[in-house]
């Protein structure tokens, strides 16, 4: 990511400006060849809390009423691009009444005023493709009752940001932002009568970002599964855009398409959330299974990993094992410190955890949710097994990127005598420590029961020569090492068994039990929970077992059963509304 404040920044911006307000000189739009089917779904919910005056955005609650949007004061930059955005007009025509209705155009047409001419922070490619997307997913929802002059203001912005974005998407971020961008000029494109000659270019670049950007196991560089979900739902409306207007869409297009879809499949938890790994949350309610539903692509991974991560699945449980080495170079700016961590639903409830994205909560938290303790796996000697570099000169904390990872990440897939086996294993303390990490998991083929083993090894002469001088800097009393298991908030756990054992009562009615083989000290510790949307991280708890490495070879056993009592199958229909508001 280049520096915000260099040179080359400030120019793109400039130039963005003046690009913006030359094509105001360009012919208007005067109408709709065809209006594309609405397919951004928003929340009734946060409809009703913009009513109200409640703006939530990029985890800061602004609470304003009888107050326009534009006249609020961002906390900061990500919360101000969320509204240039318009991704909250999804949330207002999600409850569609008349004083819904009158407050969107009310919004609209004021940044129109305000902005429409190429002023304020909305005219990057990659956000005025998103709003385009919003403008003419909700036409006839913001034009009814609108006069004449109006409609025609309407057209006109939307025919100078098509313009713009014909200019200037190539200077949209490689990856989500362009792929926003080009999908925000093909919608336009095809539907706004006279501007029919920007789609071919489009469809040709998005040609290029799809064999580019998707590599042959469905991924992206960032490995962020919620981002690779934002990609596939662009590419699914860009198709389906394409086919309602006669248009054929490109190869690369589709089999980009074809690749993702069961990348997803493997990211997707038993509760139909995506696993939390690398920035990613779990993306909104239902997106996920919207998008893959809306896509018709019915395969699935054969085995092996997607986007570098591995699933294993039995009966009502789900475990995704981040099994690759993290992203690398300017990709890795998000990317965490998660090698072998791992997620496991039961049904749909979330019991075992990462921390996730701090990014909502500021630098602190951002940096401490990239850290392996905030991960669902081993940490050593309070070392991550991949470091944060400098952001470099005049960079901010956002440009931070991953250093000294894990490059050797050796995994294999096998059938265990009673499940499903998971073996890794990486490379991350070996500079630091001499020591090997490697992980086993095995599910039951019922799902009722999760084994695992970690095991700290020092593999060659080279590495025992390093585990030794660690251990004399230890004054010989060992390495200390903690394997960490991330509860979900709404799982209740207690020691059990005079503090041999977790019993973890979720709100289903499963009861899990976590045992141990006695090598390691257990403690059921405080933990949080970085959820995005909310205004500030959720208190949990986590499983910490810990102990020292002595020898060339320490191994440590656990396993995560349900107990006995619990029922084969569970009705779980009632989900909790989230109150975001705290």
């Amino acid at each position: 990511m280049s520096n915000p404040n260099g040179f080359s920044a400030r120019w793109t911006r400039l130039m963005h400006r003046v690009h913006a307000r030359l094509s105001t000189l360009a012919r208007s739009a005067t109408c709709f060849n065809v209006m594309p089917e609405p397919r951004t779904i928003g929340t009734f919910a946060k409809g009703r809390q913009l009513l109200a005056g409640n703006f939530l955005f990029a985890g800061h609650l602004v609470t304003a009423p009888e107050t326009s949007i534009w006249d609020i004061a961002s906390p900061d930059d990500v919360f101000e691009r969320e509204l240039h955005g318009f991704g909250w007009l999804d949330d207002l025509a999600a409850v569609g009444d008349l004083l819904t209705r009158e407050r969107a155009q009310v919004w609209l047409w004021q940044w129109i005023d305000r902005y429409g001419r190429g002023q304020g922070p909305g005219w990057t490619p990659d956000l005025t493709g998103r709003r385009l997307i919003r403008w003419i997913n909700h036409a006839l929802f913001v034009l009814r009752g609108q006069d004449s002059d109006s409609s025609r203001q309407f057209y006109q912005s939307l025919g100078q940001q098509t313009r713009f974005l014909a200019k200037r998407w190539h200077k949209a971020a490689p990856g989500l932002p362009r792929f926003e961008a080009l999908t925000g000029l093909i919608y336009a494109g095809l539907a706004l009568e006279g501007l029919e000659r920007h789609v071919p270019s489009a469809i040709r670049a998005l040609e290029r970002e799809c064999r580019n950007q998707v590599d042959d196991q469905g991924g992206i560089p960032t490995r962020n599964p919620e981002e690779l979900l934002d990609v596939f739902t662009l590419l699914t409306w860009a198709s389906a855009a394409l086919n309602d207007a006669g248009r054929e869409v490109g190869p690369e297009h589709l089999k980009a398409i074809e690749r993702i879809a069961p990348t997803l499949r493997t990211l997707r938890h038993s509760d139909g959330s995506l696993a939390r790994f690398h920035g990613g949350g779990r993306g909104l309610e239902g997106r996920l299974d919207h998008a893959l539903a809306a896509s018709h692509i019915k395969t699935r991974h054969p085995g092996g990993l997607s986007m570098g991560y591995a699933r294993l699945s039995a009966g009502r449980t789900s475990v995704i094992v981040d099994a690759s080495p993290p992203p690398t170079g300017a990709s890795s700016i998000n990317a965490h410190a998660s090698t072998l961590a791992f997620e496991l639903t039961s049904g749909r409830r979330p019991l075992i955890v990462n921390c996730g994205s701090g990014v909502a909560f500021g630098e602190d938290w951002r940096r401490a949710g990239r850290a392996t303790p905030s991960h669902s796996t081993l940490s050593l000697d309070g070392y991550s097994s991949a470091r944060l570099g400098e952001a470099g000169r005049g960079k901010g904390w956002r440009d931070e990127q991953l250093v000294d990872a894990p490059k050797d990440v050796p995994i294999e897939m096998s059938q265990a005598s009673d499940g499903i086996r998971f073996e890794g294993g990486h490379d991350g303390y070996v500079s630091t420590h001499g020591l090997t990490h490697a992980r086993t998991l095995e599910l039951t083929f019922d799902g009722r029961g999760l084994a695992g083993e970690d095991l700290l090894v020092a593999l060659d002469d080279s590495a025992k020569r390093r585990f030794e001088r660690a251990l004399d800097a230890k004054s010989l009393q060992g390495v200390p090492f903690q394997i960490r298991f991330h509860l979900h908030p709404e799982a209740d756990a207690t020691l059990d068994m005079g503090g041999l054992a977790v019993s973890i009562a979720l709100k289903s009615g499963e009861v899990w039990v976590f045992r141990h083989d006695g090598t390691a000290h257990i403690s059921l510790d405080p933990s949080v929970f970085l959820e995005k949307g909310r205004l500030k991280p959720r208190a949990t708890k986590q499983i910490v077992l810990s102990g020292v490495v002595l020898e060339y070879a320490t191994r440590i056993r656990w396993s995560l059963a349900k107990a006995q009592e619990t029922a084969l199958a569970i009705r779980d229909l009632n989900r909790d509304d989230p109150d975001l508001t705290t």
